[in-house]
């Protein structure tokens, strides 16, 4: 029986992009958590948010909840996102 291999990508040819720059220190930063929603993710992020406050002495949480698991952060929490020093996705089942 043949394998067959997906690809994942949702475009064949994306645009580039530069990256962002890496910061220097987190302390003092804004950090935003995007989840996807899923009651996975909460856990995850209620304990990510305790620990980088402690260990890296970020100032700010700021948690956003996409509308739909399945799809891209709407564009109004990807705006919101522009004032964040940092933005971490994601998702739990």
């Amino acid at each position: 029986m043949p394998i067959e291999v997906l690809n994942p990508t949702c475009e064949s040819n994306p645009s580039p992009f530069n990256c962002a720059p890496r910061l220097k220190t987190l302390e003092g930063a804004t950090v935003g958590f995007i989840s996807n929603g899923k009651e996975g993710t909460e856990g995850f992020f209620r304990y990510l948010k305790e620990y980088i406050k402690t260990e890296y002495k970020v100032s700010t949480i700021v948690w956003e909840t996409k509308s739909n698991y399945s799809a891209p952060a709407d564009t109004d929490i990807i705006e919101r996102a522009q004032a964040w020093d940092l933005a971490i996705t994601g998702l739990g089942d």
